[in-house]
């Protein structure tokens, strides 16, 4: 599963020139293939809130932004003043409601620092005059500009024609609603450790400083203006951790308990592996495939005052058992298996961007051979959660009814099923990312949900 990008908020610390350029810097890497949070990662820290905000725009808009700079320029001068431009164009575009988190700037003021970017780059300064022009051009024109791109999915979606249709294909009555939930910014939603601090202590602290949030579910706040991370209170002191109200349903479904042997399968960032210690004393295994995104597992457990003895990290392939288990059965496997990711698009924005229509198939037979590996290590008895961070039913019951038709001794136990995400009209406490959760106990000993 992705990394979870954190919202911040948008202030103009830097000239905006220099935000404007190090955006359009990131929406050229995810052209070229790499995640967001990879580029944001590679950005002079002191850009990088500003560009953190003004890329997340550009990747929710950026369809659109697409279709209008194709009738601007009738040959590209290059990638990276194509990248300027289309990051200006997203914030000329008129917004029909502002969102939390949505930078908003005078039209001339965009126009003057976009100019002015390219203006201070030596290979982009030849084209200032060009890219004034397209933007003063879209200023006059944007109405018929709009209505020349409205029937375009691209335009219209802001996702890729194949999503469209496979959304349209698979939720006939809902798709439209999932493709315009998918460009409302998503709110910070915190977990709350209750080894270290209670929800009302949070909530306290929070109080004291001026920050609203709302409880949520079990164990969780969820903020009304999302905040850097590292400035609310709690965070050194391992208080919380940020996880979406529909991923903090994972952890209860496996029922942990004191003593119990757990393993999470695919285990970074570590979110689910802390949720699961903090509800019981265990003997967990996280592995993870990824060697760096297992160190942030151990980040994470070390913030939480959760890495004990009993906790063990390992690098490996969850599906390839010769690699890692030494035969001993688990009580309790969380299997959340690498995914498209189509359920988190409001956090990933650029995931719509990343994803190919081939990506589909290919993670279903991934995540198949991993649930088949896993369920040999699951105890007579024991339970074995499927989970995904996706919308599309090929990843979700379509391999939930697969395997159970594969593993005569799977009895399926009640859990959410497919969680469709939850945005427009909804309070910050409500909202959630999509999800889907099956639930298996191995014949033996059947365990039964608490």
């Amino acid at each position: 599963m992705p990394q979870a990008a954190t919202p911040v908020s948008f202030s103009v610390q830097p000239p905006l020139s220099l935000l404007l350029l190090a955006a359009a810097d990131v929406v050229l890497a995810v052209q070229q293939g790499r995640s967001l949070t990879e580029a944001l990662a590679r950005t002079d820290t002191a850009l990088r809130p500003g560009t953190q905000a003004l890329g997340f725009h550009a990747m929710r808009q950026l369809g659109w932004a697409d279709e209008i700079a194709g009738l601007l320029l009738k040959k590209s001068p290059g990638a990276r003043l194509a990248a300027l431009l289309r990051v200006a164009l997203t914030l000329l575009k008129p917004a029909i409601e502002p969102l939390p988190g949505m930078p908003s700037y005078a039209p001339h003021t965009v126009v003057n620092q976009a100019v002015q970017a390219a203006a201070d780059e030596r290979k982009l300064a030849p084209y200032k005059g060009l890219l004034n022009a397209c933007l003063r051009r879209f200023l006059r024109e944007q109405e018929a500009l709009d209505r020349a791109v409205a029937d375009k999915p691209r335009a219209r979606w802001n996702h890729q024609p194949w999503w469209v249709d496979r959304l349209r294909a698979d939720y006939p009555e809902h798709w439209t609603g999932l493709l315009e939930a998918a460009n409302v910014p998503a709110p910070l939603a915190l977990r709350v450790n209750r080894r270290r601090a209670t929800r009302e202590q949070v909530m306290e602290a929070l109080r004291a400083e001026e920050i609203a949030a709302e409880p949520a579910g079990q164990a969780g706040l969820v903020l009304a203006v999302p905040r850097p991370v590292t400035q609310l209170p709690g965070f050194a002191q391992g208080w919380w951790s940020v996880q979406d109200a529909g991923a903090q349903l994972a952890a209860p479904l496996l029922a942990p308990r004191d003593g119990m042997r757990v393993l999470d399968a695919c285990a970074a960032p570590g979110g689910k592996t802390a949720h699961l210690l903090e509800l019981a004393d265990l003997d967990l295994l996280a592995l993870d495939v990824d060697a760096v995104r297992l160190e942030r597992v151990e980040q994470n457990l070390d913030r939480l005052g959760l890495r004990t003895p009993r906790v063990s990290l390992r690098q490996a392939d969850a599906a390839d058992l010769d690699a890692w288990w030494d035969g001993r059965p688990f009580d309790a496997v969380l299997a959340d298996v690498p995914c498209t990711a189509a359920g988190i698009v409001r956090r990933h924005p650029d995931i719509r961007w990343l994803r190919r229509a081939e990506d589909v198939a290919r993670t279903a037979k991934l995540q198949a051979g991993i649930a088949d590996a896993l369920w040999r290590t699951v105890a007579p008895g024991g339970r074995l959660l499927y989970a995904t961070c996706s919308i599309f039913p090929a990843e979700g019951e379509a391999q939930a009814l697969a395997f159970q038709a594969r593993h005569p001794d799977a009895q399926r136990l009640s859990a959410p099923g497919q969680l469709l995400p939850i945005a427009i009209g909804a309070t910050p406490a409500a909202q959630r990312a999509g999800f889907f959760y099956a639930l298996f106990a191995k014949h033996g000993s059947i365990a039964k949900n608490r």
